[in-house]
């Protein structure tokens, strides 16, 4: 961090002149911190922070407001999940709601609690370090439609939510919002947005909507990832909690959009077996069967047959593997991207990453670890689908080449 930086952050903590040179608060690891505003800062900072360390601030503001917290400086190991060096921000002091988790140096907006009570838990590993975070802390009150504040814990059976400023005018740049929806133990979620307009990006990396399955950010829960212009599909949440997280960065902005949800009763399970023998469309959601698993694993045609026909090309390494159910869920690093089609792939700074489900777990065999080409189908979802006939080799550095001679190529329907 430069000098100028420094003196700058000096002044955000109200230190003028002189005494921003003569004087810089000590940041030690956690703490209990209450009041109607006040600055955090991970231990050491602005020094590199210590390894191995789980620091933890609670905070608390006066009773009948909400917290908000704004991060002033963020400088933590960069990781696409986020697994190393991280920030936890929760709604309350216990183990509640989780806001969100952040890594590298991208700010996220302003972040709300849903009481007078915020949790900050800061883990770092033993390897890479950074200058750690500033944050400032404020009350504010409860529920406000203001520039920065928005989310909400919803449990009504039915109700909307809508970004700031909604309609009027854009929403503001440089916010976090999450509403965090709860219906009965015995009753799912029924999301749909009426309207959608949030800044357009191949991979919405800049501004979101993203829709978790529980009550936390959690990538292994994402139901999908959505920017652009074109409303998200109906959602049917698996148990009786969603999470809606919308993200804008510091440049542009978008109308925004308002949502819906109900609740409904959990349908009850059919008796009625389908034929072992049913064929199974590529698109659809189904799980592996003995059938499906007994076909021939080896791959057919070269990458030039199997491009056109597949609904995504990517190269990248497997991060992560695990079996479930005959299949195999796998997170996969992203070197590039030739063929996107509907596949959901996340971003944190410039790393990519995206979720496969290989259908049987040994067929076509993937190891973590190791570079691939990987084609196959995309479910509704967003998450890519690799099947006993999917294309999937070995990534040499020479076949970058010949992908990006068909990336070039325009598919005859």
């Amino acid at each position: 961090m430069t000098m100028a930086e420094l003196l700058v952050l000096f002044k955000l903590l109200g230190y003028q002149g002189k005494q921003a040179n003569a004087y810089w608060p000590t940041f030690t690891c956690g703490g209990v911190v209450s009041g109607e505003s006040g600055f955090i800062g991970s231990e050491g900072f602005p020094g590199v922070y210590p390894p191995n360390s789980k620091c933890t601030w609670k905070i608390t503001v006066p009773e009948g407001k909400v917290v908000v917290l704004s991060f002033r400086y963020l400088d933590l190991e960069s990781d696409a999940l986020c697994r190393y060096d991280f920030v936890d921000i929760y709604s309350g002091h216990g183990s509640g709601q989780r806001i969100g988790r952040f890594c590298g140096t991208v700010k996220p907006g302003a972040l709300v609690s849903s009481s007078n009570k915020m949790l900050v838990q800061m883990t770092s590993d033993a390897n890479t370090a950074g200058s750690g975070f500033i944050a400032k802390f404020s009350a504010a009150e409860p529920h406000e439609r203001g520039d920065q504040y928005c989310g909400g814990r919803l449990e009504k059976p039915s109700g909307s939510f809508h970004t700031p400023n909604w309609p009027e005018r854009d929403y503001p740049a440089g916010v976090t919002c999450s509403w965090h929806i709860v219906a009965p133990k015995n009753q799912l979620i029924e999301l749909k947005f009426e309207k959608f307009d949030v800044e357009r990006d191949n991979y919405c990396r800049y501004d979101y909507v993203s829709v978790f399955n529980g009550g936390e950010i959690n990538d292994a829960k994402r139901i999908g990832k959505y920017c652009g212009d074109s409303p998200p599909a109906p959602i049917l949440s698996e148990k009786n909690e969603l999470l809606i997280q919308f993200l804008s960065d510091l440049s542009l902005t978008a109308d925004g959009f308002i949502g819906h949800y109900k609740f409904r009763p959990k349908k009850l399970p059919t008796t009625t077996a389908l034929p072992t023998t049913t064929t199974v469309p590529a698109t659809s959601t189904v799980k592996p069967t003995v059938a499906l698993c007994q076909q021939k694993c080896k791959r057919s045609g070269t990458l030039e047959s199997n491009y056109c026909s597949s609904n995504f090309v990517i190269t990248g390494t497997v991060i992560t593997t695990v079996p479930r159910a005959g299949s195999l869920h796998a997170t996969i690093s992203i070197i590039n991207v030739y063929k996107e089609g509907n596949l959901a792939i996340q971003q944190a700074g410039k790393n990519m990453s995206a979720k496969i489900l290989v259908m049987c777990k040994q067929c076509p065999l993937i190891r973590r670890g190791l570079n691939y080409i990987i084609m196959g189908q995309v479910e509704e979802d967003g998450r890519g689908k690799v099947y006993p006939n999917s294309f999937v080799m070995s990534f040499k550095t020479k076949n970058s080449k010949i992908l990006n001679a068909l990336k070039n190529k325009t598919c005859q329907n």
